[in-house]
């Protein structure tokens, strides 16, 4: 199948053998620009966010993007692409596509299914076929497994989806093409799989399932860790000794906090109640981790004022 390629190393501004600091760092500078809360006024903000985000989904993954790595570098951005030889290191199951699930058709095609190797993947029901006259039983259709990115707002509150699920069953036929509209209960969780009962492969003990693995969508200021999230609180070394008064995002509003004389990087304050919504429809914590940012010395004034600093403290 051939579908439009995405440079994710282009997509993020990066060379390809980045860090992977270096790759954090340009999806933040990005995703600040373009995430919705930040460019409300731009209406092709929302697309470019998702694609970055979709690049750093595989970038920043090792194992993702080693599979990415082996495409090589001799690919246009947009251009058609079909896949080597082999690549995807299986049998082509049918011919399903997805839209609305938040990813691009290359994405899904080679990087979804809950981390598989094609963005549809396909398991077979107990009993494996029609029956084979020893008592075995007719199995059902197989189920289909694809990812369903979600906003950690989305994630927090609930809400409706609606994705295009189209497959062609058989040659010339185009049959099979429909709208879902699927439930995001609040409180739902990365890797938790939405079930839509009898809409997988038809067998002859019906229908399969059709399974939505949640993908969380990485925002720019929080990282998520099960119902808790982290925000990096970037402060100056003279903030960081003698403390100050910040404001801080979190998922509902802006919250001031106070940071204490001599805070150092890596210390953590938590604000309670402030993380996920967690199925029970209690909430987990907001961590605010320090970070002490040392600006370079440009000028030679800038540099003197470093060295009274140095020489105050070293006496």
């Amino acid at each position: 199948m051939s579908v439009a390629f995405k440079d994710y190393y282009e997509l993020l501004g990066v060379e390809r053998d980045a860090s992977a600091d270096t790759i954090k760092k340009a999806f933040r500078k990005l995703a600040r620009k373009y995430h919705p809360d930040h460019a409300s006024g731009d209406p092709k903000a929302e697309e470019k966010f998702k694609e970055i985000n979709e690049a750093y989904e595989v970038l920043s993954d090792p194992e993702k993007r080693q599979r990415f790595d082996q495409l090589g570098s001799n690919y246009q951005h947009g251009s058609n692409f079909t896949p080597p030889p082999g690549w995807q290191g299986g049998g082509a199951g049918p011919d399903v596509h997805f839209g609305g699930t938040g990813f691009s058709d290359f994405f899904e095609q080679f990087f979804g299914g809950a981390g598989g190797g094609d963005g549809v993947r396909f398991s077979r029901g107990f009993g494996g076929g029609f029956g084979d006259g020893y008592g075995q039983q007719p199995a059902k259709g197989a189920d289909l497994t694809a990812d369903l990115l979600v906003t950690l707002e989305e994630a927090n509150n609930g809400g409706e989806r609606q994705i295009s699920f189209r497959r062609r069953s058989a040659p010339g036929d185009a049959n099979g093409a429909e709208t879902l509209k699927v439930r995001v209960p609040a409180g739902v969780r990365e890797g938790q799989k939405i079930r839509l009962a009898g809409k997988g492969e038809a067998g002859p003990a019906g229908p399969g399932d059709l399974l939505l693995s949640i993908r969380l969508e990485r925002h720019p200021d929080f990282e998520v860790d099960g119902a808790d999230l982290t925000y990096e609180l970037e402060i100056a070394p003279w903030e960081a000794a003698v403390g100050v008064r910040k404001t801080i995002p979190t998922l509902k509003q802006k919250v001031a906090i106070n940071v204490a004389a001599g805070a150092k990087s890596g210390s953590r304050m938590r604000l309670r109640g402030l993380g996920m919504r967690k199925p029970d429809g209690t909430r987990g914590d907001l961590f605010a981790e320090i970070e002490v940012m040392v600006p370079e010395a440009k000028t030679a004034e800038q540099k003197e004022l470093w060295e009274k600093l140095r020489l105050a403290y070293e006496s």
